[in-house]
Order: C-alpha cells, then sequence, then structure tokens
C-alpha cells in the first residue's frame, strides 16, 4: 500500500478543526469568484408601502385617456370598476375639470363634428350616443344645435347617393332599403324620404316614375305617427 496516493479530506489527513469551528454548521457558500457568501436566513423582501389611492385614480384616468377623450361620467365608472371610492374619485375628476383634463362641452362638439362627418349620424343618433357617454342633456343639445337642419339633409341625400351606385332591385325594394338606412342613422322621416326620392328621380327613368308617385308629405306624417305610437307602447 505504500504507493497508494493519500486520501485528503476527511479521512485520517483531514486537517484538524480550528477551535470554535462547529463541524454539524454548514458550509458557506462560495460565488463564481470563490469568495464566500454570508446568507441570513432572516432576510426578506420588504413589503412595498401600499399606494396612495388618489395616485392610482390618476393613472387609470390617464390611461382612460391616452385611448381617445372621455366624458367625467366615462372616467368615473372607470374608476368605480377598480374599486375607487367616490370621494377620491370626485377629488381627482374635479382637479381634471379645473384644468381643463376632462372637458364635457368640448367632448360633446368634437363627438357630433367627427360621427356625422365620419358615420353619417344625425342629431338623433348623436343624442342618443352623447347620453350613453354620460354628457348632460343641456350640453349635448349646445353640441348638437351646431349642426343645421341644412347640414343633415345635405348629408342624408349624399349617403343615399353613394348607395345608388351598388343598389339592386326594384326602385320600390330600393326605396325601403333607403329610408330604412337613414333611419338607424336618426333621421326623421321627411329628411330621410325626400333625400331617397330626390336621388331615385335623378338616377333613371324608371325610378323617377317611381318618385314620381311617391307623397313625401304624407308618407313622412305616416312614418311619423308609426314612430310615435311605438314609443309610446314601449
Amino acid at each position: 500500500m505504500a504507493g497508494r496516493r493519500a486520501r485528503a479530506g476527511r479521512g485520517w489527513d483531514a486537517s484538524p478543526p480550528r477551535p470554535g469551528d462547529d463541524p454539524s454548521a454548514p458550509r458557506p457558500r462560495r460565488g463564481r469568484r470563490g469568495r464566500a457568501e454570508e446568507s441570513d436566513p432572516g432576510a426578506a423582501a420588504a413589503p412595498a408601502p401600499p399606494r396612495d389611492e388618489a395616485e392610482v385614480a390618476r393613472e387609470i384616468c390617464l390611461r382612460q385617456l391616452a385611448v381617445r377623450p372621455r366624458t367625467r361620467a366615462e372616467l368615473a365608472g372607470a374608476l368605480t370598476k377598480r374599486g375607487i371610492s367616490e370621494e377620491v374619485a370626485a377629488q381627482v375628476l374635479d382637479r381634471y375639470d379645473e384644468v381643463g383634463i376632462i372637458d364635457d362641452a368640448a367632448f360633446a362638439r368634437a363627438w357630433v363634428s367627427s360621427r356625422h362627418a365620419g358615420r353619417g349620424l344625425a342629431r338623433r343618433a348623436l343624442a342618443n350616443e352623447l347620453r350613453q357617454r354620460g354628457v348632460d342633456g343641456e350640453v349635448a343639445s349646445e353640441a348638437l344645435g351646431e349642426l343645421s337642419e341644412e347640414a343633415e339633409a345635405e348629408t342624408a341625400r349624399a349617403l343615399v347617393e353613394r348607395k345608388l351606385r351598388t343598389a339592386r332591385g326594384e326602385p320600390g325594394a330600393v326605396f325601403r332599403r333607403l329610408v330604412g338606412m337613414l333611419a338607424r342613422k336618426g333621421y326623421p322621416p321627411g329628411v330621410a324620404i325626400r333625400a331617397v326620392k330626390e336621388a331615385l328621380a335623378a338616377q333613371s327613368a324608371e325610378a323617377a316614375e317611381f318618385a314620381e308617385q311617391i307623397d313625401a308629405d304624407a308618407l313622412a306624417e305616416a312614418e311619423g305617427e308609426i314612430e310615435r305610437d311605438g314609443r309610446a307602447t314601449g
């Protein structure tokens, strides 16, 4: 056994323990460079301090406003869904009112202008959309007042002429479809019927002959009565 290499470590040639060493204590971990890493078993990540509710509310509002302009009612609804108290929500929204970050009157004017130009919506449909977004009735009325009856009639006629380019079928069927399309966009019966009648009269001889037979005033009155009856029973 003379040529056998001596074992190192815990065998007979292990170094004697130094005074104060505890053989049962865990050995220190070594880092990448061989240095011992000190460990503190009692150390733990300190919990983050609770965030101020007003700060959270402001962040929610700013994220909402980054997507598109919002009314005060829309922002209030978003804050409620996230659990913000009514008191804090009112404070934040009042401040945003003061500095002009939210402005329901400006929102209503921009909404009426863009939705009428882009979607061809009439005042009745626009009023419904503003109401759904929590705009005050008086504020909505002021914004809708900037859309004149002449502008509505011109837009209705333009919508009908565009649809007529691809319309197929008998003049009577086309007439009903186009009047229905304008009604869904909020146009009163009189405006819708006259716009379709004028457009049909300029389309072809057959369509003009059909349009000549339409009594726009009588038909509009009948449609108006149907609508009033529907609202009364609804």
